[in-house]
């Protein structure tokens, strides 16, 4: 502490929070009560204190919300709420009274939930209108310009098709709360953004280094992918122990870097089912993760403002691929691999529809969307009700696929097996087939990578947005 207040960057840093607490009103300063112990930096329940939820935007909003505003040509740009917990202060002049709290800005259990809703109610007032699904989502249309503002806690990023709109927005925050114009958005959420005059591309390559060096990973021998081909995990019960905490904390880090590697849930999602018990060869097959990390820190998410904006699935599955409980990667016990091939198909049938509902506050309407799955035998159960008696086992919830069959909603199209995007979510992959299906979903390299092939691979492959689920 000591240190910290001899740097005078801090001490303004200070002084700025606590200007911003008396401007809000946030306590009084009063001479304690008679049998009244001050509380310190422990808060005790009160009123609404089991009311804490505050909505969060999903990854996979986020990067929905980031293929929109790239092929509109928006530029993205980030604020952020000025103020932060204060632990501890004491008044020199009075130093024997207390502060008596009137309102809480950060601190309380309840805090982020206080903050969305006026946030929320302020953008309302201003004529904002909610997403109807996306509850971080604020939406502003004026004349024929549009404004997009996404909440995150604190954090707020927003763009628009008008610059004097965006401007107008910056101003009016800065007179309703204090907060601090970030300019062009290049940091959110731990993923790095860079955006250009046609593409943008989303990283982790930082995240991904620090990881390597947290877990004495950064002087591995590279290798070219995630997993063996030959990978076949099991509970490995006479293997040796290895520390259950830190197999965790491995796991929250590769999980969040899912966000912008897709290449590697694969072999993340088989290693984490043995975290409650993990053992040699487990770890073994997390080093591999983390060499393959090595040989391919820069990779990322491309997304170009020439591509159009088309939503599809691919669906697959890997029957009885659990080597302990016999589930399938969609967590079901299958009697077949025509029921799990199914039942996968009707998850991502559903992600379809949550993406589709969260376009439309977009403007943005879709047909028949097409899903597109390598099992004809669960095609012909979706669309076939004269099957209905071979799938009797099935549990009702999964035949709302058929329903929305009929309805026009998804379209089952058959796909080649090695057209099949979603086998990188389901099995190790031989190297050729690995980086192919790899570039399909978009995920390259920032640097040193051919303008055409980028190209290429985002306007002929991945054509907008792409829901996989396995």
């Amino acid at each position: 502490m000591s240190h910290a207040l001899s740097d005078p960057n801090w001490v303004n840093a200070i002084h700025e929070e606590l200007e911003n607490f008396e401007r809000n009103h946030v306590w009084d300063l009063v001479e304690p009560l008679p049998n009244c112990h001050p509380i310190g930096t422990k808060w005790k329940e009160g009123i609404d204190y089991e009311e804490t939820f505050a909505p969060v935007g999903r990854s996979e909003a986020i990067r929905i919300r980031l293929a929109f505003v790239v092929s509109k040509g928006f530029k993205l740009q980030q604020m952020d709420v000025k103020s932060a917990s204060l632990n501890g202060f004491e008044s020199a002049k009075f130093p024997n009274p207390v502060y008596k709290l009137r309102k809480a800005l950060y601190g309380l259990k309840q805090a982020p939930r206080a903050w969305y809703a006026r946030f929320k109610s302020f953008l309302l007032k201003s004529r904002f209108v909610m997403g109807s699904v996306d509850k971080t989502l604020f939406l502003l249309s004026r004349g024929g310009d549009t404004l997009i503002v996404q909440v995150y806690v604190d954090d707020i990023i927003f763009c628009g098709s008008s610059h004097t709109l965006v401007s107008s927005f910056a101003e009016q925050m800065s007179r309703e709360f204090e907060t601090s114009l970030m300019g062009e958005l290049q940091f959110f959420l731990r993923l790095q953004i860079k955006q250009g005059p046609e593409r943008t591309f989303v990283h982790q390559a930082k995240y991904t280094k620090d990881i390597l060096k947290k877990f004495d990973m950064g002087y591995s021998k590279p290798m070219t992918t995630p997993m063996s081909t030959n990978t076949a995990l099991d509970a490995d019960e006479d293997g040796e122990v290895v520390d259950q905490k830190e197999f965790r904390g491995i796991f929250d880090s590769l999980l969040y870097l899912t966000a912008t590697r897709p290449d590697i849930q694969s072999a993340v999602c088989l290693c984490a089912r043995y975290q409650a018990s993990p053992r040699t060869s487990h770890r073994q097959v997390v080093k591999r993760i983390f060499r393959y990390l090595k040989f391919t820190p820069e990779l990322g998410l491309w997304y170009s403002s020439d591509s159009s904006l088309s939503l599809r699935g691919f669906s697959d599955a890997d029957h009885a691929g659990c080597r302990i409980d016999r589930k399938s990667t969609s967590a079901s016990v299958s009697l077949s691999t025509t029921e799990a091939e199914y039942i996968a198909v009707a998850s991502c049938c559903s992600q379809l529809l949550w993406m589709k509902a969260t376009m439309s506050d977009f403007g943005l309407s879709f047909g028949r969307i097409p899903l597109l799955v390598d099992s004809t035998s669960a095609i012909s159960v979706a669309k076939n009700p004269v099957l209905h008696s071979r799938t009797k086992h099935i549990d009702v919830r999964f035949h709302f696929l058929r329903d929305h069959y009929e309805k026009g909603d998804i379209d089952l199209i058959h796909v080649a097996t090695q057209n099949q995007l979603a086998d990188i979510f389901t099995k190790p992959l031989e190297f050729s087939t690995f980086v192919r299906l790899r570039g399909e979903l978009g995920v390259l390299q920032v640097e040193g990578v051919d303008n055409a092939l980028i190209k290429g691979e985002i306007e002929n492959r991945w054509t907008g947005l792409i829901a996989l689920l396995v």
